[in-house]
């Protein structure tokens, strides 16, 4: 069984989760503020954490930092306010690997969660986060689990095949259940700046919304586009 540990400090949020994931079949851990949640992690060591960001005290943002800390590979999901990406390109800048918004959305979660057991499982197999396909027009990079400081050798090798097979555009195709932190997006970033100077086109596929959000936020569609799929965030409102 699955153990995820969800701080937060609203009460009848803790027993909403604690309900909603019991019933998915999780193993679950609950803390009523910041200090609590690190003490309890600490003893617990659980792969998966959900935060909220705003709590008294000892806050969200601090929890995340305290927890990479300690174990860099924890899939740490914050809990923001609505429309409140300054908080959450914060969280990714400090390791966090996906994002939700309130009022917690059912399917929002739980897609959150199928990107962290994917990501979790990746990493346990260590396949390839990064492949390159030619089709008739089209070089397809796909690119599965999390994009942080450590996927950089495989993008830049993607990248580089991509380049010499000369198509008319290079597409970088997200796994459903990919996430980007803040170092996976300073190295996208300057990938995508060294191929734009050596005239290759290159389009962002399968990012959920909330990602493309914050791609637009920090720049990235200044310097390719970015295809709209499926609202992966849209949903049942979990009660």
């Amino acid at each position: 069984m699955n153990t995820i540990l969800i701080i937060d400090d609203e009460k009848p949020t803790l027993t909403m989760f604690r309900l909603l994931l019991n019933a998915e079949g999780y193993s679950v851990l609950t803390a009523e503020n910041g200090r609590e949640g690190l003490a309890v992690f600490k003893r617990e060591k659980p792969p998966i954490v959900i935060t909220d960001v705003k709590m008294p005290g000892m806050d969200g943002i601090e929890v995340l930092r305290r927890i990479k800390e300690i174990d860099s590979n924890t899939e740490v999901i914050v809990i923001t306010g609505h429309g409140d990406m300054d908080l959450a390109i914060q969280a990714l800048n400090l390791g966090a690997t996906d994002f939700i918004n309130k009022p917690i959305q059912r399917q929002a979660l739980e897609h959150a969660l199928k990107r962290a057991q994917e990501r979790i499982e990746l990493a346990r197999s260590r396949e390839d986060q990064v492949s390159v396909e030619a089709q008739e027009r089209t070089a397809v990079i796909a690119f599965r689990g999390s994009l942080t400081a450590g996927s950089e050798p495989q993008l830049l090798d993607g990248f580089q095949q991509a380049f010499t097979l000369n198509k008319e555009k290079i597409v970088l195709h997200f796994d459903p259940n990919a996430s980007v932190n803040g170092a996976g997006i300073s190295i996208l970033t300057q990938i995508l700046l060294d191929a734009g100077k050596r005239g290759h086109r290159v389009v962002i596929a399968g990012l959920p919304e909330h990602f493309r959000k914050v791609f637009h936020i920090v720049g990235i569609t200044k310097l390719v586009e970015i295809e709209e799929g499926e609202d992966n965030t849209s949903g049942e409102e979990a009660r």
